[in-house]
């Protein structure tokens, strides 16, 4: 084991640490393109770009929307 408080050995890491780096749940950027559906009543709309699906309602019943690959996501077993 390396003693970081010897200034000789000190930055000679690579610095990728432990956490990957992506995000939560595996990182949410899906791309500018793609639908946002409302879970509730299956309404579908163009996604726009620099809106959260999440931020928006759904304009047949008001539900919150979703991002649809999120939707069509099959769950981990």
């Amino acid at each position: 084991m390396k003693n970081f408080k010897d200034k000789k050995n000190a930055g000679d890491g690579r610095g990728l640490g432990r956490g990957g780096g992506r995000g939560l749940k595996g990182g949410g950027a899906f791309g500018p393109g793609g639908y946002c559906v409302c879970a509730k009543c299956g309404a579908k709309i163009p996604h726009q770009r620099g809106v959260k699906c999440t931020d928006m309602k759904c304009p047949k019943c008001g539900h919150t929307m979703v991002r649809e690959e999120l939707l069509n996501k099959k769950p981990k077993k």
